[in-house]
């Protein structure tokens, strides 16, 4: 009992050391609602992110514009801590954001401006997207807004998107 006790909390520790270490950056780019670009504080190359546990609208979608425009207008040209889990097929880091304290990927989701993904029905944002359902906030004032991954399926990707908003000149 004490040997299986023992192994599962080495496992555990190894990946909690596996973790890298949330750093600080500013956000230089907002590409779309999920997306951005930062200049890590330490100094080092941009690296482009996408934000974890959320999808919002894509840019050419209904809501896209919103969504890319109020994630600029929280975080373009601002500090933030980034928090990475882990990196997708495109390279990009999957991360949560915090900006003074805000968990942005919940604030996006309870604002309205993104769904949560689900689980088996849970996820860490689930709950705010409930609550955003309930309050009819941003795109759930829709009766049947179209997620991202149906509008993709159906649309394919956005033909000549908009810019991504630039805090760099």
């Amino acid at each position: 009992m004490r040997a299986l006790a023992w192994l599962l909390w080495a496992l555990a520790a190894s990946a909690w050391a596996d973790q890298p270490e949330p750093y600080d950056a500013r956000v230089v780019r907002v590409f779309d609602g999920d997306t951005v670009w930062v200049q890590p504080a330490a100094g080092g190359r941009w690296r482009k992110l996408r934000l974890d546990g959320i999808d919002a609208p894509e840019i050419c979608q209904t809501g896209g514009l919103a969504a890319r425009d109020a994630l600029a207008e929280r975080v373009l040209g601002e500090m933030v801590q980034v928090t990475e889990r882990a990196s997708d097929d495109y390279g990009r880091g999957i991360v949560r954001l915090t900006s003074r304290g805000d968990d942005i990927n919940r604030w996006l989701v309870q604002s309205g401006y993104a769904w949560a993904h689900r689980w088996r029905g849970r996820g860490p944002y689930t709950g705010a997207e409930d609550a955003a359902r309930r309050d009819r906030r941003g795109l759930f004032a829709d009766e049947t807004p179209q997620p991202p991954r149906d509008f993709r399926r159906q649309h394919g990707p956005c033909a000549n998107p908009p810019r991504a908003l630039s805090a760099v000149r």
